[in-house]
């Protein structure tokens, strides 16, 4: 339960026990485990008298969820879900103790304020503020927090929707992260509302060659072979092409921007801070991220690997494919280790009204902007079950705050304010819609 620090609003208290519950997820299989947060969140929700589920397919891998009762329960269900693992942290890189929780120049600082526990802990106190005061969400609303979602969901969101699909029985829609918060626009703001993803594919590159000496003359080797190719991929120019969603998103920055900016790429750079982010929702990325070979200074390995994350378009995973097999050459190995779908939703309908409205309750005359998330959430593997996924986790952040660079970043930090404007607006829109 929540420690008892009654100076501080509850959803920082929340937020604040589970970055220091370690749920570090070191992909492949290897990870502390969510079982304790699970727990935490578990007795959480019981105290609301509501009654949490639990499914922990492989150990330690555990995930919780629980279902509250609309006032029309014709209505479909909509599912607000978060994941309760983080990815590592290495302390010394860091200002602070990454699981410490701890409160410094207003803000909450930690391993997963801004990937995800943030939103874990706004979904739980917004649950909290509707079934406190005695009223109902118009619709049942399910909340869902699972493991492994920084290994693809592959020991968390998968096995749920495969072993546990009457868990979401009745709903058609879910709302997640990365989206839903404030960016600058020139000298302007406005809210992206997540309504896609990039589709998923994590590779690993394998050279061979032969082993020897380290001191003879020897062209036949793996770890030569394999740099090649990973800095041909790394060094790749990736085309821009354009979704629905992204003409959507390029036509209002260039309303808000207010500039002479033409390109795709001149126009993401309005957004500041946030323009990194935006420019790889244009394009297909493939970013070498680990490299394995080797075992003394003065042995040749005959085998070398690396792990390349690819990110592309939806639909355009199989061309991407064959053109990283152009890029590393026939003498490369390449092996699928993660992959999954890219999703794309209209930014319209009644849910999407219903999240515009809310922000613009909370925060009025404010813009909101659908974007294409150049990652993935948990909405892929609900999208298996036809559910359509949206990132709404909303957060009013300063204007000089690089949010978007800490995801997966060091020093990660939310605003204290923001996580209690974020509350408001899921309270708000949990009740209404």
């Amino acid at each position: 339960m929540p420690s008892p620090d009654i100076d501080l609003p509850e959803v920082v208290r929340l937020a604040r026990d589970l970055i220091r519950i370690d749920t570090t997820n070191y992909g492949g299989g290897r990870s502390q485990g969510e079982r304790e947060a699970a727990e935490y969140v578990g007795a959480y929700l019981s105290e609301l008298g509501l009654t949490p589920q639990y499914y922990e397919p492989v150990p330690r891998r555990t995930n919780v969820s629980a279902r509250i009762a609309g006032r029309d329960r014709s209505l479909p269900a909509l599912i607000v879900h978060g994941h309760l693992d983080v990815v590592p942290a290495i302390a010394e890189d860091w200002s602070v103790d990454p699981f410490a929780g701890e409160i410094r120049d207003g803000m909450l600082w930690g391993r997963g304020a801004v990937d995800m526990k943030n939103m874990d802990a706004m979904i739980l106190t917004a649950v909290a503020d509707i079934v406190r005061s005695g009223d109902a969400p118009r619709r049942d609303i399910i909340v869902a927090f699972f493991a492994d979602e920084e290994n693809g969901g592959v020991e968390g969101s998968a096995l749920v929707v495969r072993d546990r699909p009457e868990w979401f029985e009745g709903a058609t829609e879910a709302i997640s992260e990365v989206g839903g918060y404030s960016i600058s626009v020139g000298e302007r703001t406005a809210y992206l509302l997540q309504v896609g993803e990039k589709a998923l594919m994590w590779i690993r590159l394998v050279a061979r060659g032969r082993a020897g000496h380290g001191s003879r003359f020897h062209p036949d080797n793996a770890v030569t072979r394999l740099a090649e190719a990973v800095q041909a991929v790394g060094r790749t120019e990736w085309p821009i092409e354009l979704t629905t969603t992204t003409e959507q998103l390029l036509g209002r920055l260039a309303e808000l921007s207010d500039t002479d900016a033409a390109t795709p790429d001149e126009l993401a750079d309005t957004t500041g801070a946030a323009s990194a982010f935006i420019r790889s929702t244009l394009r297909t990325t493939a970013n070498p991220t680990a490299l394995s070979a080797g075992y003394k200074h003065n042995v040749i390995p005959d085998r070398a690997e690396a792990l390349i994350d690819v990110r592309v378009l939806p639909g355009t995973e199989e061309t991407v494919l064959a053109r990283i097999r152009e890029i590393v050459g026939d003498d490369i190995e390449i092996e699928m280790v993660v992959r999954d779908i890219g999703l794309e939703v209209p930014f319209d309908g009644a849910l999407v009204e219903a999240m515009v409205g809310a922000l613009g309750r909370h925060d009025p005359g404010v813009p909101v902007i659908p974007y294409l998330l150049g990652a993935g959430t948990d909405n892929k593997a609900l999208a298996t079950l036809g559910i359509a996924g949206y990132g709404f986790a909303p957060l009013k952040l300063p204007a000089e705050l690089d949010f978007t660079g800490m995801f997966h970043g060091v020093d990660e930090r939310v605003p204290l304010d923001a996580l209690v404007f974020g509350q408001a607006v899921l309270t708000d829109l949990l009740r209404t819609y």
